[in-house]
């Protein structure tokens, strides 16, 4: 039985968001979400430049919990960057 979900805080909505290589039309590229939580991750400790436990305070989970998401968000990241892929943000409200 898993364990339930803790409800993350997410400060910005980045559901509108896509990235793709140039020069190519999405619908012929590979897709990877990038769940809501890993881009807030990225935001906060990449871009903000606060440490994990930072982070995880204002994401309201814990300090281990942001390390798996924020391990997760790079891995695809770099996916996206070396196999030109299409980077498109995932949340409840559009995962069709």
């Amino acid at each position: 039985m898993r364990k339930k979900r803790v409800e993350r805080t997410i400060a910005r909505d980045h559901s509108n968001v896509c990235f793709k290589p140039c020069g190519v039309q999405r619908k012929y590229l590979e897709r990877v979400a990038l769940d809501e939580d890993e881009m807030e991750a990225i935001r906060l400790s990449d871009f903000e430049g606060l440490y994990q436990q930072e982070c995880a305070d204002r994401m309201g989970i814990s300090r281990t919990t942001f390390s798996r998401i924020i391990e997760r968000a790079h891995k695809k990241v770099a996916d996206v960057l070396l196999h030109q892929k299409a980077l498109v943000m995932m949340t409840e409200y559009n995962e069709g």
